[in-house]
């Protein structure tokens, strides 16, 4: 039995943040908005206003740049508990019109519209792509009579092509792509709006004189061909799912994406400091704080690491990394040992930090495979207390206190 045609929409809150901010201040409303760090602080743009982009302010540019800009626009702190209660409310209306929701953050959502043209068919429709775009559109204007709330959305036979058919359609409108239309929509386009497609894989292309989508899709067989053919086939599979599209698992918004059990990928987190720092007694305590933030983060998956990570970044951007593999854990005291004796093997500069990470690698289960030779195992109870802890009074009710250095290990 042949599955129905996978339709696909991406809907796109416009500026969110600031969105949300004018609803709360009407006189913000026609303003050059900007919601991120505060100027004078090291920090970026969490969200910009139409207004402001203009003079070139663009979200993720450091403040001092947005500063230096855009002097006159309004600088706004985030509010992240504030603007995730209306991200609630969005999604709450997009289930009003399919099942088939997926929040990929807190202002991005995929949709499959699916097998629903019937139960919304017209007589005035000239098929089906037509219904679903109808739909589409009225969906984006609930949103927008109920909450205030301007949104994009892009519509495709794939989360690629309907992602950037959602960039097409700002602000504030509905771009369809017709199923057999995907390679002339993608055509004249540039290399860089296909997802995945950086700023370093753009610059190879540029330098094989390869600037639009259509240029990748059309190459002829040869060196560039071969080259770039991976690249290429992702293009076109973008046009042709070829099958039943999957739109992934929710990302909720604001929080460590950490399934139970999941030990796909890595976990890690970083913390960039707001002064590059060089007193060793605030770095020990920041990779104190990391390493007890992952090794919490992993047992609430019931997972074990057998690679710790670390990443250091120097005040002039040079970035170093470190990774040592052991016998598989989640115990704070022990990956902190790991990790204090990477940082001295990568801190070979006498200059301040600006960021550190501490990352898990190669996560297994409860049920891997034990490794030879056995030594006696772990009792991670002081860490299972503090979980305890935790859950009932919050994480920062209680922490990881200092280690003896003496004890790190090489």
């Amino acid at each position: 039995m042949a599955h129905p045609a996978p339709r696909v929409c991406c809907l796109d809150l416009d500026t969110f943040f600031v969105s949300v901010e004018r609803l709360l201040d009407p006189s913000l409303v026609g303003r050059p908005v900007v919601v991120g760090a505060a100027p004078g602080n090291r920090g970026v743009v969490c969200a910009c206003s139409y207004e402001v982009r203009r003079f070139g302010v663009r979200s993720g540019m450091p403040i001092s740049e947005a500063v230096r800009l855009a002097p006159h626009a309004v600088f706004l702190p985030p509010r992240h508990a504030t603007y995730s209660p209306y991200a609630k409310e969005v999604r709450t209306i997009l289930e009003r019109y399919t099942p088939e929701v997926q929040t990929a953050s807190i202002d991005e959502f995929f949709l499959d519209f699916r097998g629903c043209e019937r139960l919304y068919a017209s007589r005035a429709d000239a098929d089906d792509d037509a219904t679903v775009e109808r739909v589409v559109r009225r969906m984006r204007q609930d949103i927008q009579a109920e909450l205030g709330l301007p949104a994009s959305a892009g519509v495709g036979v794939t989360r690629s092509i309907a992602k950037i058919a959602s960039g097409r359609a700002k602000p504030a409108g509905v771009v369809m792509v017709r199923r057999g239309e995907e390679r002339d929509f993608l055509r004249p386009l540039p290399v860089r709006k296909f997802p995945g497609i950086g700023p370093v894989t753009e610059r190879r292309l540029h330098e094989a004189g390869l600037r639009t989508l259509g240029d990748l899709l059309e190459l002829p067989d040869g060196p560039a061909r071969a080259r770039f053919r991976r690249l290429g086939d992702r293009v076109a599979a973008a046009c042709d799912p070829g099958g039943i599209v999957r739109l992934g698992k929710d990302r909720p918004a604001f929080h460590e994406f950490d399934p139970e059990g999941r030990t796909v990928g890595s976990i890690s987190n970083e913390r960039t400091f707001s002064v590059d720092v060089g007193d060793e007694a605030r770095i020990d305590a920041q990779l104190v704080k990391l390493a007890e933030r992952v090794c919490h983060r992993a047992r609430s998956r019931d997972i074990r690491a057998r690679t710790i990570g670390l990443k250091l970044r120097y005040a002039d951007f040079q970035t170093v990394s470190r990774s040592k593999t052991i016998p598989p854990t989640n115990v704070d005291t022990t990956v902190l040992a790991v990790v204090r004796a990477l940082y001295e093997r990568a801190r070979r500069r006498d200059l301040p930090i600006r960021l550190l990470g501490v990352q898990f690698q190669n996560l297994v289960g409860r049920d891997c495979q034990l490794i030879l030779p056995l030594g006696a195992p772990e009792r991670p109870a002081v860490s299972t207390a503090l979980d305890a802890v935790r859950e009932k009074f919050g994480y920062d009710a209680v922490r990881l206190g200092a280690v003896d250095k003496s004890r790190w290990i090489a």
